[in-house]
């Protein structure tokens, strides 16, 4: 991914908190002479994982079906793709309340190079299918306990691939009107937020500049 110089993200602590925010990741890998094959799929950063202010170095978890033959393809020696998208919206012209305009598209995402190992043993497939639901029930209001239902994983575990996959590389862009007068920014944000639903999650980062707000606190991550 191309990254531009002004449009960073605000600080390694906000890429960390998309890809925690934003785990349905798109997992890129190659294969002898034919294209790049991609899986949507959920990938987590562990529960044990130090906080950090850079996702490099990290090992992060990440499962496809088995049925999928994307697994069988990827070689450790071979750097594989992360693409984890963010809060995205188009913003029109009509924001901007000054003519001739153009439009553009305001977005925050990550790219991580990573290191895929496979993993097929049941107990470490498991792992990671708690892992994900952990992750992914952190996010939610109420939370669910799994414990009840942990025979029912066992039962479909081997029907899953899981991955360790370890960051080697970082990239980021945080599009989000920076670039744009105060009165200017105020007017987009307002305007997706009007609209709801993922135009509302865009307008939000607009307003902060592309700095993402802790949940539960309403403070905004420090720099």
């Amino acid at each position: 991914m191309h990254e531009f110089a002004k449009y960073p993200a605000p600080s390694g602590q906000d890429v960390v908190e998309l890809v925690r925010r934003h785990p349905f990741a798109m997992f890129v890998t190659s294969q002898p002479g034919g294209a790049p094959v991609a899986t949507h799929s959920p990938v987590v950063i562990p529960s044990d994982a130090a906080p950090v202010d850079t996702l490099v170095g990290t090992t992060l978890l990440g499962h496809i079906a088995r049925a999928n033959p994307q697994w069988q393809s990827i070689d450790e020696s071979i750097p594989a793709l992360l693409v984890f998208s963010g809060p995205h919206g188009y913003v029109s012209p009509t924001s901007y309340a000054s003519d001739p305009s153009v439009p553009t598209w305001d977005y925050a995402a990550v790219h991580l190079t990573v290191r895929a190992e496979v993993l097929e043993g049941a107990d470490e497939c498991m792992r990671i299918v708690r892992e994900t639901v952990r992750a992914a029930e952190d996010l939610m209001p109420t939370r669910w306990n799994d414990e009840s239902s942990v025979p029912t994983f066992e039962r479909i575990v081997n029907g899953v691939v899981g991955f360790r996959l370890t960051v080697t590389d970082e990239k980021a862009v945080f599009k989000v009107s920076q670039d744009k007068p105060d009165d200017v920014r105020e007017r987009v944000a307002r305007d997706a937020r009007e609209r709801g639903d993922a135009y509302g999650d865009i307008g939000s980062l607009v307003e902060s500049r592309g700095r993402l707000v802790c949940p539960g606190t309403g403070a905004e991550l420090s720099a």
